[in-house]
């Protein structure tokens, strides 16, 4: 996955509580077999609105979400963090997030950053008000700064940071050791290889 360092980008604010993975991602478009695609199918639903925010041209490209409490509740699917890379977003900032979402969110390149509710909404608010409104997400220095002088620290596992730093998921993280691996495998043959028997190989 790609490695997150350094972001700025508008951010987009999508102020809503409990926003589950059932309107990140819809059930209906959970029926494809590949981790593509499903970018343009990101709250479905809620973008037959023309009001909804994704529909807005002044958030166009953003790859920064702004939501409120307890986002990406609901089912467990990992389709919700796919949904939302494949659009473009490389970070979302809020107060909480649903346990089984931060997994997933993480391990698809998608920093999880959260903040007290009064700073989630000052950023929601400048979001939704603000001209040329953009937010910088350092990973590098765990800093998060926008054009008004915001500027914050945020806490984050360490391990899921050098994660995220690196741009390593599970396949990754297992391909660290892959030397490992292959010195086990290759003693583990040479320590329980049988030959076969002659009359194996005549049958054979």
């Amino acid at each position: 996955m790609e490695k997150f360092r350094t972001l700025t980008s508008k951010g987009l604010p999508l102020d809503r509580v409990n926003v589950d993975t059932d309107q990140i991602i819809p059930k209906q478009f959970l029926k494809r077999i590949e981790r593509t695609g499903y970018g343009e199918f990101l709250f479905y639903d809620w973008r037959q609105d023309p009001a909804f925010e994704l529909n807005n041209p002044r958030y166009a490209g953003a790859k920064i979400l702004i939501a409120n409490k307890n986002f990406g509740c609901g089912s467990s699917r990992e389709h919700a963090a796919w949904a939302l890379d494949n659009y473009g977003f490389r970070c979302v900032i809020a107060p909480s997030f649903a346990d089984i979402f931060h997994s997933n969110a993480g391990k698809n390149g998608i920093l999880l950053v959260t903040l007290p509710e009064d700073q989630v909404q000052t950023l929601l608010d400048r979001a939704a008000t603000a001209d040329n409104y953009e937010l910088t997400v350092s990973l590098e220095d765990n800093t998060i700064r926008d054009t008004q002088g915001f500027s914050t620290r945020f806490a984050i596992d360490p391990f899921r940071r050098e994660c995220l730093l690196e741009g390593l998921d599970d396949i990754g993280l297992t391909l660290r050791h892959a030397a490992e691996l292959d010195k086990f495998e290759k003693q583990h043959d040479a320590a329980f290889w049988v030959a076969p028997r002659a009359e194996d190989q005549a049958q054979a």
